[in-house]
């Protein structure tokens, strides 16, 4: 153990890491591997990302995610073996990586790693005054550091939590260290599953920033094109842009108490699920209702609470910009929903910034692993939005 903690000292101390970053998100589409080059930390991170590749997860391994996925009865061997399994299949994912990009691993200082998320329960949403805030993301962290031989940091949303967060979103560390610009307020909006935003203050200063979940994402659009169209997704917008979207049902899905909460707030698919669409559905009596009119209107729910929460903050702040990044950027259609509601605001893509809006997540927990070995911890302030170190566990491959 000494040997290791030399290690992982020498490597805080180098004027430069190598650092891969994984994410996999709720869409549970498959693994973003980011590997990046970072010197510095904190405000003065500079950060290059050298490869990036999504790797698909098997049909088999979704199914087996699902059946525990955002689920409050489950079977828990499944849970208990698919944490390891998890490990270790991301691991080999990064050997084969490291083979494909002439990395030996040796060359790499950490692994980031975000896990898989099963279930998320907020105390605002589980409302058990004996309990606290709560996350679970499995993908054990000691089976990816044994199965690639690289040191690996994990488990930040559990830090984030004991620190006082929501476990979520973290992505306003990395979007502080890297997008924030003096003059300029910026929005940092994040379409997965679940989509969110963080605001970058004009004048850098950590206790106005803002980050929050807004609601759905793709979350809901990918499951019914999977139930009604048999596809993973709507590519292009193309199925909603044959619809016509139900105002009446629209209105119903928009009365759901989490738009009633206080913002900041996160959420998850344990609440945005069929349940919530089909209780929505039956609520309005529609008994002739297509399926290109669900995904027009589902995906209307999305682009319209999207704006109903930068509404929220542009009362305060004016915005600058939105840059958008995740699954939905590439949906035309959405994006296009968006822009026609932001009153002046223009929507750009994160790629303008120099880096993958689809390596994004990938790249911010590298930030995080380099936080964790070679920064000072996030300044703490008044803001609760952003409570929490930005540390993770760290796992030994001996």
């Amino acid at each position: 153990m000494k040997l290791q903690v030399e290690k992982l000292y020498q490597i805080s101390k180098q004027p430069s890491r190598k650092i891969i970053g994984l994410m996999s998100g709720t869409s549970l589409d498959g693994l973003d591997i980011a590997c990046c080059e970072l010197t510095g930390s904190g405000a003065e991170t500079k950060l290059d990302v050298q490869h990036f590749k999504t790797v698909p997860y098997s049909e088999e391994l979704k199914k087996h995610i699902r059946s525990i996925f955002a689920k409050r009865q489950i079977d828990f061997q499944t849970l208990c073996l698919l944490n390891p399994h998890i490990g270790k299949l991301h691991g080999q994912i990064v050997n084969q990586c490291l083979a494909e990009w002439n990395l030996q691993a040796d060359e790499v200082d950490l692994i980031a790693s975000h896990g898989q998320t099963v279930f998320h329960a907020p105390k605002k949403q589980h409302q058990l005054e004996a309990f606290e805030n709560a996350t679970l993301q499995i993908g054990d962290g000691d089976h990816l550091a044994v199965t690639t031989g690289i040191i690996t940091i994990s488990d930040f949303r559990q830090k984030n939590i004991a620190g006082g967060g929501e476990g979520a979103p973290l992505a306003v560390y990395g979007d502080y260290y890297l997008f924030s610009k003096k003059g300029e307020n910026r929005i940092l909006l994040n379409i997965g599953g679940i989509a969110n935003f963080t605001l970058l203050p004009a004048n850098l200063q950590v206790d106005d920033i803002f980050t929050t979940d807004t609601g759905p994402g793709n979350t809901l659009i990918d499951a019914y094109m999977r139930r009604l169209f048999r596809k993973p997704y709507d590519e292009n917008g193309e199925e909603a842009q044959k619809g016509q979207v139900n105002e009446v049902l629209l209105s119903k899905l928009k009365l759901f108490d989490f738009f009633k909460l206080d913002f900041p707030k996160t959420t998850g698919p344990e609440l945005f699920n069929y349940d919530y669409v089909e209780d929505a559905i039956q609520r309005t009596g529609i008994t002739t209702l297509s399926r290109n009119d669900i995904i027009a209107t589902l995906t209307q729910l999305t682009a319209d609470t999207i704006v109903a929460a930068i509404e929220n903050v542009v009362q305060k702040t004016p915005i600058d910009a939105v840059y958008v990044s995740g699954g939905g950027a590439h949906n035309p259609f959405l994006c296009s929903a968006i822009q026609a509601q932001l009153s002046g605001i223009p929507l750009k893509n994160l790629d303008e910034f120099g880096i993958s809006g689809d390596a994004k997540e990938a790249v911010l927990f590298a930030v995080l692993a380099n936080e964790t070995v070679a920064g000072n911890g996030w300044e703490k302030g008044d803001n609760k939005t952003v409570a929490g170190l930005s540390m993770g566990k760290v796992s030994f491959p001996e």
